[in-house]
């Protein structure tokens, strides 16, 4: 990891080659997604076998997971990933239930009303990695938020597994776990497909895949794509870049503790980003040491290296102030107080998707078991966006009711701005009203 002593220039360099890192997704990538949505745009469920036939070596012979085999993905698994599961599940919605909001209702003289309805949306695609990185906690945090929102139907894709047999034919599977979370969870149909076709089936339908309204969840740099060429035909949640996070550190703070908190998002992909900002030199000196330490014990320390290396800093600042300010500026995904009485600095924090405060909240229990949600903004977005909550699977529709009498006493004010806009017809839909 590279250090660097404030000095208003040297850190802005680094955080600008950060910025660049989760730039604007290559013209080569853009393209070969575009051809993929066409293809199955056009050719439907044949489209998306062929390429999982192409990317994988091979293709479910029926894409749609049945309810049964979902139940027996959660009855076989082992107790102690079954009670984490629900561990879990019980914080996400106790956190996510406090989101729920009901639209409101104004009454005004002579009969007017106004409102705000509220809805949750028809059905929602979840995206979920599901071959060699499977992650079941990323179930619960898609769909149990939009289980409490009320979205009529949850249909989830996940890519399969690639299992060869011994005579080497490979065959598909879904992955045990991600199925067991599923369930849990409520999800109500789900499709062993991946990569940007399978975001391409759920925008437009297939005889296989229903569209959706919606479509949320990680996945790699074609799906990402996907998803941001298809905006407008459907929702997203976001276009997640590579995973972050932000330590602000005092002296008084375990360099132990540290850098084992800078490494749990270091070994998440080789574009991964761990930023540590103190104001003490020592401190700075002690997590380097023990970042070296504690990665020789850890399966990923090839891609902790790359990624601390490549990504990777320590800034040593002059105050908490000037800490702050960075803090903001970069807005990462997760930030971490690491400094004595954490909630006090907490209203100075202004950009940021996700705080962990002291010693004993380290940025893992937020990904996993807490409640708070670990789909978050990223590359800077969180100056502008929000985590994934019960609001992102809802919409909201205005109404208003005018009597003959209360319209009468806005005509003149209407015709009077619509005239101005050089919009007659518009006055022209008052008037007629009293002619």
């Amino acid at each position: 990891m590279e250090l660097i002593y404030s000095d208003y220039k040297r850190e802005y360099e680094f955080l600008a080659g950060m910025k660049r890192r989760a730039g604007e997704i290559g013209l080569s990538t853009n393209e070969a997604v575009l051809s993929i949505i066409s293809e199955v745009k056009e050719k439907g469920d044949a489209a998306v076998r062929n390429f999982g036939l192409k990317f994988d070596g091979a293709a479910p012979e029926h894409f749609e997971i049945s309810k049964e085999e979902m139940r027996a993905a959660y009855e076989g698994a082992d107790e102690a990933l079954k009670k984490a599961l629900c561990h879990a599940k019980e914080n996400i919605e106790t956190y996510h239930e406090r989101q729920v909001r009901e639209g409101y209702e104004i009454r005004k003289d002579k009969g007017v009303v106004l409102g705000q309805l509220v809805r949750p949306l028809a059905r929602v695609g979840i995206y979920v990695p599901g071959g060699t990185a499977a992650y079941p906690s990323t179930v619960l945090m898609n769909a149990v938020p939009a289980r409490i929102a009320g979205v009529e139907e949850i249909v989830m894709v996940t890519p399969p597994m690639i299992l060869t047999g011994q005579d080497g034919t490979k065959v598909c599977k879904a992955n045990p776990d991600i199925l067991a979370a599923a369930y849990l969870a409520g999800v109500d149909r789900v499709f062993l497909a991946g990569g940007a076709q399978a975001v391409a089936a759920l925008t437009f339908g297939t005889a296989s895949f229903p569209v959706v309204d919606k479509i949320v969840g990680p996945g790699n740099v074609f799906v990402a794509a996907a998803k941001k060429l298809l905006f407008g035909q459907v929702d997203i949640d976001m276009i997640a870049g590579p995973s972050e996070i932000l330590v602000i550190a005092d002296q008084e703070a375990n360099p132990v503790y540290i850098a084992a908190d800078l490494m749990s998002q270091a070994e998440h992909d080789v574009m991964a980003s761990a930023v540590l900002l103190t104001t003490s030199e020592e401190l700075a000196t002690k997590t380097l040491e023990e970042i070296t330490r504690q990665k020789e014990l850890l399966s990923r320390k090839e891609i902790i290296n790359q990624s601390l290396e490549n990504f990777g800093a320590v800034i040593i600042c002059g105050s908490m102030e000037v800490m702050i300010r960075l803090a903001n500026e970069i807005a990462p995904e997760h930030l971490e107080l690491m400094v004595r009485e954490p909630l006090q600095y907490l209203p100075l924090i202004k950009n940021a998707g996700s705080v962990f405060c002291g010693e004993y909240a380290p940025e893992p229990l937020g990904d996993y078991l807490s409640g708070t949600n670990h789909v978050l903004p990223t590359s800077g977005t969180a100056r502008f966006s929000s985590p994934l909550g019960v609001d992102s699977f809802l919409k909201k529709m205005s109404y208003t009711y005018y009597t003959r009498e209360a319209l009468a006493d806005d005509q003149e004010d209407i015709v009077a701005l619509a005239d101005k806009e050089g919009l007659d017809a518009h006055a022209n839909s008052v008037k007629v009203r009293f002619l």
